[in-house]
């Protein structure tokens, strides 16, 4: 076998007892110094096939392996396991980084090793063994996972449960609560609390004693300077180091509740300028389609009371004179998410009708989409405009005999001109409507411009409706209006006539 020599007889017992039923390495030394012997888990812990690979001295050693600590301190020539065993040294738990000295091969491997000197009867040492187990495996898992709890954004500690005192913190945690690693590190959960307030505390607390898991909790946290901030925390049993700990992990609150917060104010705020609107207004949720509320000022605007109304399906009330107009109303809402000034007709509960103009906008109350309607009563501004129509149509039943100004003037409140307005053009209108038009301003009936015209009555009224439909209108005195506006006020007879006269 490789690494064999011929063992002494009072060594087999001893070595015996070192090698039985281990699978790690063993390096035995002499007291001169000088390696005598490894076993093949020895060799392949140091990427060696032959004993002479090792080096036959302590000094030779160290000129081909380069030893440090986890911290990556590099050990001094008395600080090898090997120069400790030769000086009588018994240790154990050292844990090094072993790597290849002047070799970029990537070899390294971490030996958690302890020594055995081992002595003759008369006391003076014989030989040592240097047994060492191969622990790299486990030693990076750790560096993975310290370096994934790092990075990871979210804050966490890890308390060590046979003392509940944190151990590690992460750059997550310093930014949430604004601590140092050195205000954490070494302090108990007791100076620490971070389960303050928290719901089923007395629970929590048994479970990190038993080094069980903690579910998910809502509890105060203490943060530099002396505030406190919500969180939900969580711990979550692990080992680290060999050792049992706790991994607690953290979720800010703060911004949620200031969220909540806003959003709870937002809503009284709403609910109270709904409550105290003087315009009729009306809440109802989108699906499934249902009155949640409506103001003081619709109650009483309908004269209904409030349980005839909410709870329902907005379509099917009878507060709509028309069913089709309501539904309109929610066809053009679902189409463009807001609706303006659309006509529409309630029904109090007398019976009688209000003219209405209905705006509707899709809002977000409380997570769910809901429909406010807000309803503007013009029943008597309508009046009023039809009552003034009535004595404006009365005065221009005889146009000729204001002057032009006037009828300008009466133009404006029959038919104010805006960008809404229908705006026809004399030159929309062919030359025998032209003349009717101007026989019209003059004052003349029917009979009258079909004499004047040389055509029957039946013509002229077909030439009426033609210039209606044309400028926009349904009456002869809003047809003279229209006319005044743009020039017209007599009969232009032709040149041809003129010359034929």
């Amino acid at each position: 076998m490789a690494g064999r020599m011929a063992i002494p007889d009072k060594y087999h017992q001893k070595l015996q007892e070192i090698i039985s039923g281990s699978n790690e390495g063993i390096i035995l030394l002499k007291a001169d110094r000088g390696i005598v012997w490894a076993n093949p888990a020895a060799l392949a812990m140091h990427g060696a096939s032959r004993l002479s690979e090792l080096g036959a001295t302590g000094p030779e050693y160290r000129k081909r392996y380069v030893l440090a600590y986890r911290n990556h301190r590099l050990l001094t020539a008395r600080q090898y396991p090997i120069e400790r065993l030769l000086a009588k040294e018994k240790f154990s738990g050292v844990v090094v980084q072993v790597t290849r000295r002047g070799r970029d091969d990537g070899f390294c491997r971490y030996h958690a090793v302890r020594g055995l000197p081992l002595f003759d009867e008369a006391g003076k040492l014989d030989m040592a063994a240097l047994v060492i187990q191969d622990v790299t495996e486990g030693i990076e898992a750790e560096q993975r996972f310290e370096q994934a709890f790092e990075a990871n954004p979210a804050p966490a500690l890890i308390c060590r449960l046979s003392d509940l005192r944190f151990v590690k913190v992460n750059s997550g945690f310093q930014k949430m609560t604004a601590y140092r690693a050195s205000d954490v590190l070494g302090r108990s959960i007791y100076e620490l609390d971070v389960l303050e307030d928290a719901r089923d505390r007395d629970e929590a607390i048994a479970n990190l004693k038993q080094g069980t898991t903690i579910a998910q909790t809502e509890a105060r946290l203490r943060v530099a300077g002396g505030d406190h901030k919500w969180v939900i925390t969580a711990g979550q049993p692990i080992e680290m180091c060999k050792e049992a700990c706790m991994l607690f992990t953290f979720i800010d609150l703060d911004a949620m509740k200031k969220t909540e917060n806003a959003l709870r104010e937002s809503e009284e705020r709403f609910s109270t300028a709904f409550r105290l609107a003087p315009v009729p207004m009306m809440v109802s949720s989108s699906k499934p389609a249902c009155v949640l509320d409506v103001n003081e000022a619709f109650l009483h605007a309908t004269a209904h009371a409030r349980h005839d109304i909410v709870g329902q399906p907005p379509a099917k009330l009878e507060l709509w004179a028309h069913a089709q107009e309501y539904r309109k109303l929610e066809a053009a809402l679902r189409q463009t998410g807001s609706v303006r000034d659309f006509p529409l007709r309630l029904r109090c509960k007398d019976s009688t009708t209000l003219d209405c103009l209905a705006s509707a906008e899709t809002v977000t109350i409380q997570d769910e989409q809901c429909v406010l309607c807000v309803i503007q009563d013009v029943t008597e501004r309508k009046r009023t405009e039809v009552e003034l129509m009535a004595a404006i149509d009365n005065v221009l039943k005889d146009a000729s005999w204001f002057s032009r100004s006037i009828i300008e003037k009466l133009a404006q409140l029959r038919q104010p001109q805006g960008p809404n307005a229908k705006a026809g053009e004399l030159a929309d209108l062919t030359t025998r409507e032209k003349e009717v038009l101007g026989l019209v301003c003059q004052g003349l009936g029917d009979p009258e411009i079909a004499s004047t015209l040389g055509v029957s009555r039946n013509t002229v009224r077909n030439h009426l409706a033609a210039i209606y439909t044309k400028v926009g209108v349904h009456k002869r005195s809003a047809v003279i209006v229209w006319a005044r506006e743009r020039g017209v006020v007599a009969y232009d007879k032709p040149l041809s006539r003129r010359k034929g006269s």
